[in-house]
């Protein structure tokens, strides 16, 4: 199947961080293959394609925010879990039955509560989203 958010991905980097795109910033097909080989569940292309184009570079997976690297990944509460914040107050999933989705809904667990919300938007949306304001706060603290 055609790369559908690949390059959408590689563009974060020089969009913030204001510099080329480099094989060095993703995970090589074979990397991320290993990496998942212990899993019994598939990931969504969406995030398959987030660890190709950005898997190794930690300005994008550990901003404000961790993504867990891919044999880090989890299924609890029948979602896979792969985003939580600094505080692990919360913790970002897909539902495991939306899995062969291409471009998944997001939900967030309130780890306190242990409810889960949608976050009414598709992984790709979100991660959009997210370093849209991780980046714009960064640079607003830089600027105080």
């Amino acid at each position: 199947m055609a790369d559908m958010f690949l390059e959408k991905f590689r563009s974060l980097v020089p969009k913030y961080l204001e510099d080329q795109w480099q094989e060095a910033d993703g995970l090589s097909r074979q990397e991320l293959r290993d990496a998942l080989a212990e899993h019994d569940f598939e990931i969504p292309m969406v995030l398959e394609e987030f660890y190709l184009a950005l898997g190794n570079n930690e300005d994008f997976m550990e901003a404000y925010h961790y993504f867990f690297d891919p044999e880090e990944l989890e299924i609890e509460d029948d979602y896979l879990l792969f985003l939580e914040d600094e505080e692990e107050k919360f913790v970002w999933g897909f539902k495991t039955n939306q899995l062969e989705v291409p471009d998944p809904i997001v939900y967030r667990r309130n780890n306190a509560r242990g409810s889960w919300t949608s976050e009414e938007g598709t992984f790709s949306e979100f991660v959009f989203d997210m370093f849209s304001w991780v980046f714009e706060e960064l640079s607003r603290e830089l600027e105080h």
